[in-house]
């Protein structure tokens, strides 16, 4: 199954949550196949870049690195030709969109649920759902 994994996910699986933990997981393990786009990793690169949200991480700088270069090795590289603007209330999750639509990526598996159920415009074929929700209906 081919997903987009929100940065929201991969931070709360390096803070060892869970379903977002799982979702990474199976990701890796090959079981679902996320879609990466140079927005989406240059945000991943941004945010685990910062010292604030890991205070009460037990991963290490350098494993967080390491976990996000394993995750990079199971995603497929996708492309964005177009993009689908304005859409949603908060522009910068835009590209979440347009990966999904550019990968024909069935979930958008994100914690930030609220913005993305604001879209103007709406793709039928794209769930977005949280990890929960994802783990709990995704066939394996």
């Amino acid at each position: 199954m081919l997903i987009v994994v929100d940065t929201n996910v991969f931070i709360g699986a390096c803070l060892g949550m869970g379903a977002s933990s799982t979702v990474v997981g199976d990701c890796i393990r090959g079981i679902h196949t996320p879609l990466m786009g140079t927005t989406l990793l240059a945000e991943y690169e941004d945010v685990l870049g910062r010292i604030a949200p890991f205070r009460k991480s037990r991963l290490s700088a350098a494993e967080r690195d390491e976990l996000l270069d394993i995750f990079l090795a199971a995603c497929r590289w996708t492309p964005i030709y177009f993009g689908w603007r304005p859409n949603l209330r908060d522009d910068g999750d835009n590209h979440l969109i347009e990966l999904a639509v550019a990968g024909h990526a069935s979930h958008i598996v994100s914690r930030n649920l609220r913005d993305l159920h604001h879209a103007q415009l709406r793709f039928p074929g794209i769930s977005t759902v949280t990890p929960e929700h994802f783990l709990k209906d995704a066939p394996p």
